[in-house]
């Protein structure tokens, strides 16, 4: 049996299961999605394919796990950076300007590449409730600024930041598609109050 690593049992799983999703992270990073196997996984933290499957019943779920962790995180950031701001209109600029510049430096590389890969079915709502969470933010200022048809709102925010998104991977200056696409949205969530 290995040896425990951290003061509990607990922790020593937490850890192990972390080691597991870095090593599934750096594999998709490396050579795309559809690379993370169970075997390539185990390889790469360095155990044997049965111990992953005591964290993950397969690949897809682990990669599903991968893709929740990403979007827990991004969700964090995002919510700390408009957790000071009292102005509604002011957290959807830093929102929305903190989602690009996620894009502009590179930390969405994981989730682009994960997005190629499909996701196990029985995990939607687990991934669906990860990606409410990076609209929660917007959703609590659209309420307070009383936006009634919130889904459209955030459908068409989600829209004009996709096509900034592939505007910066493209080459765009993203000072300058950050700056356009804050003053286009906050002057269409004014338009729908």
């Amino acid at each position: 049996m290995p040896r425990i690593q951290t003061d509990s049992l607990a922790a020593h799983r937490d850890w192990r299961r972390s080691q597991l999703i870095d090593a599934a992270a750096a594999i998709a990073l490396e050579s795309g999605g559809h690379s993370i196997t169970v075997a390539a996984v185990a390889q790469r933290a360095g155990l044997s394919r049965t111990s992953v499957y005591e964290y993950f019943s397969s690949s897809a779920d682990l990669v599903a796990d991968l893709v929740i962790d990403e979007l827990d995180s991004f969700a964090h950031d995002l919510k700390l950076a408009v957790s000071d701001e009292a102005d509604p209109y002011k957290s959807i600029e830093i929102w929305i300007s903190s989602s690009l510049i996620y894009i502009a430096d590179g930390r969405h590389l994981l989730a682009k590449v994960l997005n190629a890969v499909e996701l196990p079915r029985d995990r939607s709502s687990d991934i669906g409730a990860a990606h409410r969470a990076l609209l929660a933010p917007l959703t609590n200022c659209l309420q307070q600024i009383g936006v009634t048809d919130i889904p459209q709102c955030l459908t068409l925010l989600q829209s004009i930041t996709d096509v900034a998104t592939k505007r910066i991977e493209n080459g765009a200056d993203a000072e300058s598609e950050i700056a356009k696409t804050i003053a286009f949205c906050i002057a269409g969530i004014r338009s729908l109050t």
